[in-house]
């Protein structure tokens, strides 16, 4: 749903059954369809659910159902498998075509979508036995991840310095050109216009693509690590997964 009054777009095609299920259902009804028929992409959707609006003790029970599907105590490999499938087809066929994939601050090599899905995993995986993760916050989910034993501290930085500056450039190109763009522009012009938003002196584009460049790179080396499990292959795009996946 687009509307000009609401700087949110709501996206009810993410609702049980899609667009073929009801837009508005009971919470029994919810429980009776996580428990017998969801997928592990939609407890990982439901990573990001909290309550924005409406009656307080009914966004808490439908919390406290979420935590039970999104939070599993049992996430097992072909758990695992599946994110990491869905995650390698995500970068196989939604960047646009044309686009050069290491300009793209949100699914190309460590932009967002990389630290978002890392986190993610984590928290499907642990979630459960680590409460500092349950949080739909990226951040303060790196900062549990890091409580939990389950990153370093060096790793989180990296992924929160890649993460928090691609939503900065993203956020400085809108205001900048009043649209939407996930990709750091060529043209020198709007170069310059985003790094005036963003502070920097007048003629500093090359630094800010270089800054983005760098930090990108570091932030795909540790998710290729702790995502993928890949230690020692150069940080390239797009991945092909072992046997064929």
């Amino acid at each position: 749903m687009s509307d000009p009054r609401f700087t949110v777009d709501l996206d009810f095609d993410l609702r049980p059954e899609g667009k073929n299920g009801p837009i508005v259902r009971s919470l029994d009804a919810y429980r009776a369809y996580y428990e017998r028929w969801s997928l592990t992409w939609e407890a990982q959707a439901l990573l990001r659910a909290r309550p924005v609006a409406g009656d307080a003790a009914l966004g808490a029970d439908f919390v406290a159902l979420a935590d039970e599907i999104r939070y599993p105590t049992t996430f097992d490999e072909a758990d695992v498998r599946e994110v990491r499938r869905i995650k390698a087809r995500v970068e196989a066929e939604r960047l646009p075509r044309g686009a050069d994939p290491k300009r793209h601050l949100k699914l190309g090599p460590g932009g967002i979508s990389d630290v978002e899905w890392l986190v993610q995993l984590l928290q499907l995986q642990r979630g459960a036995f680590h409460p500092a993760l349950r949080t739909s916050s990226t951040l303060d989910a790196l900062e549990g991840a890091v409580t939990a034993g389950l990153l370093s501290e060096e790793d989180r930085s990296r992924l929160e310095a890649s993460w928090v500056l691609a939503s900065r450039i993203r956020s400085a190109a809108k205001l900048w050109s009043g649209r939407i763009d996930d990709t750091l522009p060529v043209d020198r012009l709007e170069l310059e216009g985003i790094a005036g938003v963003l502070g920097l002196p007048h003629g500093r584009t090359t630094e800010l693509e270089e800054r983005w460049l760098s930090t990108a790179r570091r932030a795909r080396a540790v998710f290729e690590r702790e995502f993928f499990g890949y230690s020692d292959r150069p940080a390239t795009f797009p991945l092909i997964l072992p046997g064929g996946s």
